[in-house]
C-alpha cells in the first residue's frame, strides 16, 4: 500500500461497481479510509471493501440514495463517526433512462436529475460543510479538502436520445466550477473527471457486442475502449498533493472521443 493518501478520508458514491469500485480500491490503496456507498448492489460494495482491507488499508460499506438529502447527511455522519473528518469526496453516482425526447416522460427526466446533478449538489453541499469546518490540516494534506465530481464527455458533446442524461452531466460541469470559483479561498479544490467510453455496466450492451465495439472504434481515436482503471488513477491523482494547485478544471478521460474523429479526413 501507498501512502500519497495516508489519514485522508474518502467518500465514493456509486461505489458498489464500474468506474466508482475501481476509484474505491485505488483510493484506498494509496492509504485513505473509504467510505463506499451503493445504492441497491451491497455485494459490489463488500467486494471493494475487502479489496482495501487487503491491502492494508480501512473501508466501511454504505447503502443510501444520493437524491435523498437524509441519506446523504447520514452516510457523512457516519464517515466522521467512523474515519474522524472527510478529506476527499468522489461524486460518482449515475443512471440512463434513454429515450427520444418526444417519448421521454417526466419521470425518467426527473429521475436521471435527481441522482446525477441533484445528488451531486447533496454530496457536495455536505462535504464542503466538514471540509470548512476542519481546514488544512498540516502534515496530512496541502488542501483542506479535495471534492471530485464524475461527469461525461457529454458535459460537452450533445447526445439525443439521451438528452436527460446530457442536460445533468452539463449541469455538473457548472455546478463544479461554481463551487470551485466559491470555495478556493478556502484552500478547497473542486474538479471534475469527463469520461468517455467505459467498460461499465452502464453501456454493457455496447462494448460486448462486436458490432458495438465496432461503432465505438469510429469514435474514438486511441482506437481502445477505456477500463475503469484508466480513470481510478485520475481520481488517486486529483485527491493526491500531486495536483495541488488545479481546481475548477475538467480532466477529459476519452481515448480522444472529444476530438471529433470524423472530421479528421475533413469532415
Amino acid at each position: 500500500m501507498s501512502d500519497r493518501l495516508r489519514d485522508q478520508a474518502a467518500i465514493v458514491t456509486g461505489g458498489s461497481s464500474g468506474i466508482g469500485k475501481a476509484s474505491a480500491i485505488a483510493l484506498g490503496r494509496e492509504g485513505a479510509a473509504v467510505t463506499v456507498v451503493y445504492h441497491g448492489n451491497r455485494e459490489g460494495g463488500e467486494e471493494a471493501a475487502h479489496a482495501i482491507e487487503q491491502a492494508g488499508g480501512r473501508a466501511q460499506v454504505l447503502q443510501g440514495n444520493v437524491a435523498e438529502e437524509g441519506d446523504v447527511t447520514e452516510i457523512v455522519s457516519r464517515t466522521r463517526s467512523e474515519f474522524g473528518t472527510v478529506d476527499i469526496l468522489l461524486s460518482n453516482s449515475g443512471i440512463q433512462k434513454d429515450a427520444d425526447f418526444l417519448d421521454m416522460s417526466l419521470k425518467d427526466w426527473q429521475a436521471v436529475i435527481s441522482v446525477n446533478l441533484t445528488g451531486q449538489f447533496l454530496c457536495a453541499r455536505e462535504c464542503l460543510k466538514v471540509m470548512c469546518a476542519q481546514g488544512v490540516r498540516e502534515g496530512v494534506s496541502k488542501a483542506a479538502g479535495k471534492v471530485i465530481c464524475m461527469s461525461s464527455v457529454h458535459q460537452f458533446i450533445p447526445w439525443a436520445g439521451h438528452v436527460n442524461y446530457a442536460a445533468a452531466k452539463g449541469g455538473v460541469h457548472l455546478l463544479a466550477e461554481s463551487i470551485a470559483q466559491e470555495f478556493a479561498p478556502r484552500k478547497i479544490r473542486v474538479n471534475t473527471l469527463a469520461p468517455g467510453a467505459i467498460k461499465t455496466a452502464i453501456n454493457e450492451d455496447v462494448w460486448q457486442s462486436e458490432e458495438g465495439r465496432e461503432k465505438l472504434m469510429g469514435m474514438i481515436p486511441y482506437q481502445r475502449i477505456g477500463e475503469p482503471e484508466d480513470v481510478a488513477e485520475a481520481v488517486v491523482w486529483l485527491a493526491s498533493d500531486d495536483s495541488d494547485y488545479i481546481t475548477g478544471a475538467t480532466l477529459v478521460i476519452d481515448g480522444g472521443m472529444k476530438l471529433y474523429p470524423s472530421f479528421r479526413e475533413g469532415g
